[in-house]
Order: structure tokens, then sequence, then C-alpha cells
């Protein structure tokens, strides 16, 4: 049986990533608001509360660590100085410390252990790619959350400790659908090659592999979603 906890499982990507891992020999607890355990992450504490009530219900293991739940919300820079600042803390509350806080545990965990485990963050294209004047807070997030899964991967292999990322681009979300009405879909469409966003699914696809049949030697890689609209 392996365990798997997974952040931000309510809807949107983390949804479909539970549905592809409702699967025999698969036991998934799932974080959000409106299913699951729930853990608000604007609270420092919480990642260790939900980490510990995963834990409990799996009977004190958790093979896999799948950081999903994240905010996209805009912060321009003409903002009241407070706001803004207040507004960048949140979204790196939220969007990485949270998720740091939980890789951490995880990693003590297997050493504590001596087991295996694997982590897979949700990152972005907005890593390597940068996004909009209002969205800094969010490319900077994901670009951390990047460089924080090469680091555990570098300095835990050794352990049987692997890491992995995904990097969508625009997914068919909540707040892909925000962000595309917001800023004209036609003109941000014409960006990707293949013609249209991606699918939910397809992120999980790429979770689920990670997740559970991803070689070893995989470990330290960033997985692309963005229909070509970012190479590298």
């Amino acid at each position: 049986m392996t365990n798997i906890l997974l952040t931000g499982s309510s809807r949107g990507i983390g949804a479909a990533i539970a549905a592809a891992l409702d699967l025999p020999g698969i036991t998934l607890i799932g974080h959000g608001t409106n299913s699951g355990i729930p853990a608000d992450f604007v609270d420092p504490a919480a990642p260790a509360v939900l980490w510990q009530a995963a834990l409990d219900q799996f009977g004190g293991q958790i093979d896999v660590l799948i950081n999903n739940a994240g905010v996209f919300e805009e912060n321009p820079i003409d903002r009241d100085d407070d706001a803004w600042l207040a507004n960048w803390n949140r979204t790196m509350q939220i969007n990485l410390t949270a998720s740091a806080a939980l890789c951490r545990l995880a990693v003590r965990h297997w050493q504590e252990r001596k087991a295996p485990g694997r982590i897979v963050n949700i990152a972005s294209r907005a890593a390597y790619r940068g996004d909009s004047p209002a969205h800094w807070h969010y490319a900077a997030s994901k670009a951390g959350m990047v460089a924080m899964t090469k680091s555990i991967a570098r300095g835990y292999a050794r352990d049987g400790i692997l890491a992995f990322a995904i990097c969508p681009g625009f997914t068919m979300t909540g707040m892909a659908e925000d962000y595309l009405a917001s800023r004209g879909g036609d003109k941000l469409l014409a960006d990707i090659p293949l013609g249209r966003v991606a699918d939910p699914a397809e992120v999980a696809t790429a979770a689920r592999f990670l997740a559970l049949d991803a070689p070893p030697s995989m470990t330290g890689a960033v997985l692309d979603i963005n229909g070509a609209s970012y190479v590298r």
C-alpha cells in the first residue's frame, strides 16, 4: 500500500490528481477547502498540523507528498506599500513556505524511518518565463519551488528520497479561466503553439507518473506541460 498526501486536492489540478491516483494499492489523503483535511496555509503552523493529521490517519507512514496548493492573485505595483507587501508575503507563505515546511517534514520522516519517499511539487511555467507585471510574487514563489525541488533531489538521493517538479502553463482551472478573461483569452492562446491550454488531467497524468513510476535516476527532473509556449 502506498500512502499519499496531496495538498489542494479539492478542485482543479488537485482534484484531477486525486482522480488519477484512485488506484488499487493507493491510499490518498487530500487537503483543501472543500474536501479532505482542512488547513489554511496562511497560518505558519498549518503545514505541521496537516502533516500530523495525515500521519495519524495513515497509521504513521506517508510514502509520497504532492504539493499542489497555491494561490494566484493580482498584486499591482501601484498598490499601497503595506498592501503590496502583505499580498507578496501571503502568496509566498501559501505557495512556497507551506510547501517547504511539508517537504522538510517529509524528508525527516523518511530519514527517521530509513525509508524511501517521493515529493512531487506543482510549480509553474512562470518559474522560468516569469509572469505578468501584477504577478511578480507568483512567479517568484514558483521559481523558489523549483529551486527547492532540485536542492532536495541533490541533497537526499542517497537516502532514496526523490523529488520532482511539474511546471504547467495555463491550465483550465478556475484560476486560469479568471486570468484568461481578464487578459484577453484570444491573445494568450495565440502564444501557445498547441492552440489550447492544458487540461488538468494532463498535469495529473504527469503527477501520477512521478509519484509512482518515474525511475530514480529522474530525481530532480522538472516536467513542462505548456503546449510549447515556453521551451528550454
